[in-house]
């Protein structure tokens, strides 16, 4: 079982470094090279759209998204703790709330990874394209 902590640990702590790490390819001197070819008065004008690269918006939006679906899992732990503490020594009720627990410390997880997996394909794609 400490195992099993440990390597979570070093997982979630890794994933947690990468995702937090320094990113060049989207910082500032870019936005305006980017899919508009400096064009972007030009298309807000005729589309009447934002002059925002349509990269960043869904970049944004998956990063709004997994924010929210992290506080999400994060409720859930914070009610298996209640469900723990309330539990009045109850076996059956420990056991459902530690299952709860570890439960949304795997959604957690797969939040994380899937927000690397998401920000590596989205700088990707920067990269790729200008």
């Amino acid at each position: 079982m400490r195992k099993k902590v440990i390597k979570v640990a070093l997982l979630v702590s890794g994933l947690m470094a990468y995702l937090f790490s320094a990113r060049a390819v989207l910082a500032d001197p870019f936005t305006d090279l980017l899919l508009w070819g400096g064009r972007q008065t030009e298309v807000q004008a005729l589309t009447g759209l934002s002059g925002k690269d349509p990269i960043l918006i869904v970049a944004n939006l998956i990063r709004v998204l997994l924010g929210f679906i992290g506080l999400i899992a994060l409720v859930i732990i914070i009610l298996g703790g209640l469900r723990w503490m309330t539990a009045g020594g109850d076996e059956d009720k420990v056991t459902a709330a530690k299952k709860m627990i570890g439960r949304a410390i795997v959604g957690i997880i797969i939040i994380l990874a899937s927000l690397a997996i998401a920000q590596y394909v989205l700088n990707t794609l920067v990269t790729i394209t200008y």
